[in-house]
């Protein structure tokens, strides 16, 4: 049995859906469909979202632009406007959601919106592919995908997961089942995601509890590159990673594979291969257990709007180890990734994603022991296995405000 991932450019119109046809029928037997939102719905649910939480009425336009994408592309598929019974009831829950009464938690109320766009991309497909004799059957994924309550990253209970995936997918009278990435469901049936990008991660879980052949994850580049082809000419295709190389690269930021995917994959010694749904027959990149040790060209990953902060303490006492583990725990309260870290005698610096509602909360409660010193709009360069001549031409004419480097990597805080 073999795990495809497809993400949101793969079905972000009728002619990209239809190319996924053609890649299904190039491998026959068992199978699992893991989809993504279609095109950029995720971050068109996310403005449904935010305006719902703050109660701003333009939300209703916004929820009509998510509407009429989606009926476009059934347009597209169909050959003609056509009303999907199912898909109706799908537009008639979310439109009841964001009619109700909001509760107080915007990531609970984050997860219950935005979770649609997976539900209405993969009925969709499911439905056309029916229609068009692949026969397969559709999933709703937050029925054995079970996590907690920690709504926007929630963790996975896998011994329950593993249970009911095994009830789920028995394949005993289809091959081919399709299912939606990024959603969980919590004990009392209530949504929840896996962090931004989760389809990927979704894929993996299902491998890992269905014991797989292989993941394939198809995306609009030839594999895994060196560096983001949108701002770095001459980009290579890198042909094989490890396991470990992979989990280095994710977790610096590289944006084509989730950060949690790999684990569950080496757990159990499955491949991961990235592939292009533009050339599916090309060999794309795989990822698994390698025996040599690797010597790559520079990979360059990039990390946007990051934000840095130094703390120094009012009575210029040391750092210790006391003082970092305050921070940290601060940090893990407002839900902050640090992405790097420095210290001195008497200066904490940590650079972290930037969040979307700003680090004045944050930094006021630093300012009651530290004096505190911060900059946003920071970009976190990380090349692995880096040149000289590479990290100059990351640095050149630009301010840099940390650096750091070991035997294979540099990383690089800069404006």
């Amino acid at each position: 049995m073999k795990v495809f991932k497809f993400g949101g450019a793969s079905v972000s119109s009728g002619d990209a859906v239809r190319n996924s046809v053609n890649i299904l029928k190039m491998y026959p037997g068992d199978k699992v469909l893991v989809i993504s939102a279609m095109g950029k719905t995720t971050n068109a649910l996310e403005v449904v979202a935010r305006k719902y939480f703050n109660q701003d009425p333009e939300m209703w336009t916004a929820f009509q632009d998510v509407k009429a994408y989606h009926q476009g592309i059934v347009s597209e598929l169909w050959g003609a406007p056509t009303e999907l019974p199912e898909l109706e009831k799908l537009f008639e829950q979310l439109n009841n959601r964001i009619t109700g009464e909001r509760s107080l938690n915007f990531d609970y109320e984050y997860d219950q919106i935005v979770s649609f766009g997976e539900l209405f991309s993969t009925l969709i497909i499911s439905l056309y592919f029916n229609k068009i004799g692949l026969k397969n059957h559709w999933i709703d994924v937050r029925n054995c995908l079970k996590t907690d309550d920690l709504y926007r990253e929630a963790n996975v209970d896998w011994e329950l997961s593993a249970s009911l995936a095994k009830q789920v997918f028995t394949f005993e009278f289809d091959d081919l089942y399709i299912t939606q990435g990024f959603l969980g469901g919590t004990s009392t049936n209530q949504t929840t995601t896996l962090g931004r990008e989760g389809s990927d991660y979704t894929a993996a879980i299902l491998a890992n509890l269905l014991d797989a052949e292989d993941v394939s994850i198809w995306k609009n580049v030839p594999g895994i590159l060196n560096a983001d082809p949108d701002f770095f000419k001459n980009t290579q295709k890198l042909d094989e990673l490890s396991y470990k190389e992979a989990i280095e690269l994710s977790y610096s930021g590289a944006k084509v594979i989730h950060p949690k995917t790999i684990k569950p994959l080496q757990n159990k010694n499955i491949p991961l291969l990235v592939k292009s749904f533009l050339e599916p027959e090309a060999t794309g990149t795989i990822i698994h257990s390698l025996e040599h040790s690797l010597e790559l060209v520079p990979v360059i990953i990039v990390k946007n709007n990051m934000a840095l902060i130094t703390l120094s303490p009012d009575d210029f006492s040391f750092i210790s180890i006391n003082t970092v583990s305050d921070v940290f725990s601060l940090f893990a309260k407002f839900r902050l990734k640090v992405g790097l870290i420095q210290q001195s005698a008497i200066d904490l610096s940590l650079a972290f994603d930037e969040p979307e509602k700003g680090i004045e909360s944050l930094i006021s409660q630093l300012q009651e022991k530290f004096e505190v010193k911060y900059n946003t709009g920071l970009d976190l360069v990380t090349i692995r296995y880096y040149t000289p001549e590479s990290v100059t031409e990351i640095t050149n004419g630009r301010t840099l405000y940390i650096e750091q480097k070991s035997r294979r990597t540099a990383r690089m805080l800069l404006k």
